[in-house]
């Protein structure tokens, strides 16, 4: 069987199976944004990486090496955030071909220096190999999380409802303004949708505030889109969700966007990655505090989508005519389809 016929997350799964991570100082292994290990006192350390391959990530002419290097960095924090931790530390794997350039690695750098500062974050090591077959970066992360902050895919519970910080679907708007130019919308919405795709950032400041609250039940970033994600906290949760389209909260520009495509508003949103928002759960009565707070402390809005149901109850979207049907997950995979 190969890869591209099982799948990237039943592959994730087989591997599993494989290694063993059966040690008392490791309370979380595969299965999570990142991996949970013991550390000291009341925190636990938080382990990720995540990879920028040309060709499949992002697009060499598209991105300017100082994006690039600020995008490696914050798909890492990104996940980091979804655990309820802070990054600290970062070790970078560079492959690349013999002909790049040493001002364009230099500049990648100077991008990934930058997105570090923000956050304290400190490059501390890394690797250089040759490549073949384009540039190819590697980060692995590390950060530190206080115990009783710790935030996890599998705490969701029936009854808790679902949410999202910002807005969801800009970035795949932007993606489909790159591959299609014609489609008419207004030069400033072009340049501020297209930029969301090539600058995301990682939302650390509202993971804090979640993760602080006590309240939130279960939390993942959206990375590859908001219906394969929140499936990733019902296999978890072994729960089951229902989201209403009409909720979703889809920027104007975007929405011009899907206008533009001639596609429901909704598809942005379900179905794109790159927003690097997170999607968090909680009960009922503990939103509204929860959206008050992270608007006061971080200046982003917070949106409640959908509730949390039995796992027997399944995975519903209900579209804006009211018609409920199946929530699938067309979000991003590596080997789902070219």
């Amino acid at each position: 069987m190969r890869v591209s016929e099982l799948g990237e997350f039943p592959l994730i799964e087989r591997l599993g199976k494989i290694v063993d991570i059966r040690r008392a100082d490791v309370l979380v292994g595969i299965g999570d944004d990142a991996a949970v290990l013991a550390d000291r006192g009341d925190e636990l350390l938080l382990a990720t990486i995540d990879s920028q391959v040309e060709g499949i990530h992002y697009l060499p002419y598209l991105m300017r090496p100082e994006q690039l290097g600020r995008r490696a960095l914050v798909v890492n924090m990104s996940d980091i955030a979804a655990m309820g931790g802070h990054p600290q530390f970062a070790l970078v794997s560079l492959a690349l071909p013999a002909e790049t350039e040493v001002e364009w690695v230099e500049a990648c750098y100077r991008g990934m220096q930058a997105e570090a500062g923000r956050f304290g974050v400190l490059v501390v090591g890394g690797n250089v190999t040759r490549s073949r077959s384009g540039v190819s970066i590697d980060i692995a992360m590390l950060g530190r999380v206080r115990r009783d902050h710790l935030m996890l895919r599998s705490g969701a519970r029936p009854g808790d409802v679902v949410l999202v910080t910002g807005q969801v679907g800009e970035a795949l708007a932007g993606l489909h303004l790159v591959f299609d130019p014609r489609l008419p919308v207004e030069a400033a919405v072009r340049e501020q949708l297209i930029t969301r795709y090539l600058e995301p950032s990682a939302r650390i400041p509202e993971a804090a505030v979640i993760a602080r609250s006590g309240r939130a039940t279960a939390m993942i970033d959206v990375s590859d889109g908001l219906s394969g994600d929140i499936g990733h906290i019902c296999e978890q949760s072994q729960v089951g969700v229902r989201l209403w389209a009409k909720l979703l909260p889809v920027s104007p520009a975007a929405r011009s966007v899907a206008e533009a495509m001639q596609v429901p508003f909704w598809k942005l949103a379900m179905e794109g990655g790159d927003d690097y928002g997170l999607c968090f759960t909680a009960p009922p009565g503990a939103a509204p505090d929860l959206c008050t707070a992270i608007a006061q402390e971080t200046g982003t809005v917070v949106t409640v989508i959908g509730e949390v149901l039995p796992a027997e109850d399944g995975r519903h979207l209900v579209l804006p005519g009211g018609q409920d049907g199946p929530l699938d997950a067309r979000g991003w995979q590596h080997f789902g389809r070219e």
